[in-house]
This record gives structure tokens, sequence and C-alpha cells, in this order.
């Protein structure tokens, strides 16, 4: 039962998280306006989550630990220190901007993968370029001094708009909030709302039968709760000769053992595809519940056919090197609504089982793992 609970809760995942383009490369205009909207940040969905509650204390930093705060208008916060302090960076990213600006003095603005740009304004000295990546506390600038005041200039933007710092951050305690943000994408604006109503599921007395996305925004699965005859690791005894991602961008994990060997479902499931594949060569695909597809390709053969309905841990084909395959494996892929994810949030490989992990899944589309 608690099987379908997980795959329940992939089957609302549309996305990973979503954000900002790592690389440094960024046009003219990014390079010279503040605030800018961000490529690509809604390409894959009209909302995302930025996931503050799973931010660890060494990737987060106050740009100026001893400052005190105060705010103004617009929702730019004047963070008052000494003569000489150093300004930290808030999160890791990379430098989007960092110039002088005819109304704020020498600003620095760097662009982070969680979705959000913080700006850095007034400063006395930038000491980092565009296309730098900073570490979260890296010293960026040095605070300057304006009418006879030391202060920074900072504000928080997502897609060129300026947020609500205190839905981020405690201005007296500056700690950050240990929550989770909803970025929704309305007309021209970002909406952004706290992530309340969470439900764990690994708890045994929530009704199965019952979605539980229809009254909660979110929940989590500890991993670890999944009992032995609820899973199975796809080929026991392999070991990974190519793993997921990579340079070639491997859509899935090889996993070998010997010709023949036995290849299991993973979770239980129905056969929707069980034939020869393009460069798959033999390729069966289980439908679970709730939308969570698995994938098993190279088959010397299949044991199972389209409309079957399989047990984890059940034999469904036997290892070989059909299709596009250079030696006998096992090409394993975990996908949600067509969409590829890296087995690995699941199992662990070197000791084929399951992670020990906590999943945190969202009725818009977003999933992360957090190791417990």
């Amino acid at each position: 039962m608690l099987l379908r609970n997980i795959l329940l809760a992939f089957s609302m995942v549309v996305t990973l998280s979503a954000f900002a383009p790592a690389n440094d490369k960024f046009t003219p205009a990014e390079q010279q306006q503040i605030s800018i909207a961000t490529p690509r940040l809604f390409a894959r969905s009209n909302a995302f989550n930025i996931e503050l509650s799973l931010v660890r204390p060494n990737e987060y930093a106050f740009p100026l630990p001893v400052g005190k705060i105060d705010r103004h208008d617009n929702n730019r916060l004047e963070i008052v220190s000494q003569e000489g302090d150093a300004v930290k960076a808030m999160f890791a990213g990379v430098v989007r901007l960092s110039r002088r600006h005819a109304e704020h003095g020498n600003v620095i603005v760097v662009r982070h993968s969680n979705g959000l740009e913080t700006v850095y304004a007034n400063n006395a000295q930038n000491l980092v370029a565009v296309g730098d990546r900073v570490k979260a506390g890296q010293t960026i600038a040095i605070i300057g001094s304006k009418e006879g005041r030391t202060y920074l200039d900072f504000w928080i933007m997502i897609n060129g708009g300026r947020v609500n710092p205190e839905i981020i951050l405690g201005l007296k305690s500056h700690k950050l909030h240990k929550q989770t943000l909803l970025c929704t994408k309305k007309g021209s604006n970002v909406d952004v709302s706290v992530v309340k109503d969470e439900v764990d599921i690994s708890d045994s007395s929530i009704d199965l039968n019952v979605d539980p996305f229809a009254k909660n925004e979110v929940f989590k699965l500890d991993l670890e709760k999944l009992e032995q005859q609820q899973w199975a690791y796809p080929l026991p005894g392999a070991k990974v000769i190519s793993p997921y991602g990579g340079r070639r961008n491997h859509a899935g994990v090889d996993l070998k053992t010997r010709p023949n060997d036995e290849i299991v479902a993973a979770f239980d499931g129905e056969v929707i595809r069980s034939g020869p594949f393009s460069a798959y060569g033999n390729c069966v695909i289980l439908k679970h519940a709730w939308g969570l597809e698995t994938l098993y390709s190279h088959q010397s053969k299949n044991l199972v056919k389209v409309g079957d309905k399989v047990k984890a841990g059940q034999v469904i084909g036997l290892t070989g090197r059909t299709g596009r395959a250079t030696t006998e494996h096992l090409h394993f892929e975990m996908r949600f609504k067509g969409r590829r994810f890296n087995p690995n949030i699941i199992f662990d490989h070197v000791n084929r089982r399951l992670q020990k992990s906590t999943l945190t899944l969202r009725k818009n589309g977003g999933f992360s793992s957090k190791k417990n």
C-alpha cells in the first residue's frame, strides 16, 4: 500500500524545480539592466518552488552579519554597518551584473540556481566581475558610504521584479525562513506564496484511496519506510557500467551482470510496451500507479506482453545486447509523464537498495530529495 503512495507522489511531478540557466553567459542587456526577466525561468511550467527548507547552513549567508536593517519602500533594505565591512553573497550563483549605476552606485546582481536574484548596491568597491561564480558567504564587495552614512542597498528579485524580503528571511534574526515558496507567473508579475499544507505519507493512518493533493499542496515520503515486497532492484547483483547524465546526456543507468540474467519489475505495474523499440532493442515499459513509468531495454528476450499486470520483483525479461548496445546489459530509466529523471533519486546502485532519503513532493509538480 505504501508503494502506491510513492507512485501517487510521482504522478503529480511535472518538473523538477527548473530555474535560472547555470551558464555564465549573459546578453548585453542582462549585463546592463538591474531589473530584467530571467530567460527560461518559466519555460517548463508557469510555476515552480523554491525549497528554502532544504538549504544547508553553509548554503546561505546574510550579506552583512553585523548590519542593522532599515526597510524602505519597494522592498528595498538598507543594511547599515561600518566602513570597510565585507559584503557577502547570500547564495551560490553567477554574477550577472557588476558595474557603476547612475542611481545606485556600484551594483552587483547575482543570479542563483534557485530562481532568485540578489542585488547589492551602494558598494565602495565591487570585487567580482560578470560571469564569476560565487559561493554563499563569499566576499563580493566592500560596503560604501553616502551622505555621511555607511550602508548596503539590498533587494531580492524573481524574474526582474522585487519580492518581499520578509517572505525569505527574518529582518531581525537575519535567518532564512525554513519553508517552501511557490512562485507563479501571472502576466508580467510573479506571485510568491508560502506552501503551508504538508502531510507525511509514511503515516499508515492516511487513507491510501484518497488523493493526498486534494487537500494538501505538499507531502513527504521516507523511502526507508517502504517494505521489501513493495519494490525490487531491477537487476539484482548488478554493477553500474554507465551512470545517468554525463557528457553524453545518458537518459538512464546501465546495469550489468551476465548474459540472459533475469530482469525484474521495480514496482507493481502494467506492461504498456513490449517489443523492439529503435535503439533500445527489445524494450519493456511498465506503467505504475498514478503515472510513474520504468523502462527496461536491450533484452535478449522479453517475458511479458502488453496488458500484463506485474508485481514488484517479477521477472519481465533477460539481459541482452539488442538495439544499440556493445555488451549484454540492462538500460534502466525512470520517467514521469514522459519526462526522465535520475534513477539515483530512488535507488542506491552500490548497495542495490532504496535510498535512505525523504522525498518532498508538491502538487504543482516539483519534487526534491533529502538524505535522512
